[in-house]
């Protein structure tokens, strides 16, 4: 059996610009290492994308409790929000499900203010992309 390649995490911030369908946008990217600076961007921010690496079980109780604090952030109180189950293709990723219940997503956007939408995507194949882009174009002011 083939291993997935290796992958290494977001460990500083990166920025990036883009055009999507005439409207230019900014995306500041925040490794997960980063959640104790990221509420030092919220008041510049009007969309939100989560990205939770599926296939980092150990890592899952953390993402979910760095969601839930992006979630009750009053400066993104009216930010659009896409969580994004990435690395789909990886062998031992949790299913949709699974992630699903240990998230207790039902329960979380029920209760949250802002508009959540959830995909599985996979960077490595581009599983999900138009998806994501499709999104961020509804999204984008």
């Amino acid at each position: 059996m083939d291993s997935p390649p290796h992958t290494l995490p977001t460990v500083g911030t990166n920025l990036t610009g883009m055009t999507l369908r005439r409207k230019k946008l900014t995306i500041r990217e925040l490794g997960g290492c980063m959640g104790p600076i990221w509420p030092s961007y919220f008041d510049d921010c009007s969309s939100v994308i989560f990205v939770v690496d599926s296939s980092n079980i150990a890592q899952v109780s953390a993402s979910c409790i760095q969601l839930l604090s992006v979630l009750s952030a009053e400066p993104l109180r009216d930010a659009s929000v896409l969580i994004i189950f990435n690395k789909r293709d990886v062998h031992c990723t949790m299913s949709l499900v699974e992630m699903r219940s240990l998230f207790r997503l039902d329960d979380v956007v029920t209760c949250a203010p802002q508009p959540i939408t959830m995909l599985e995507a996979s960077a490595r194949s581009g599983t999900g992309l138009r998806e994501v882009l499709a999104w961020l174009e509804s999204v984008a002011k």
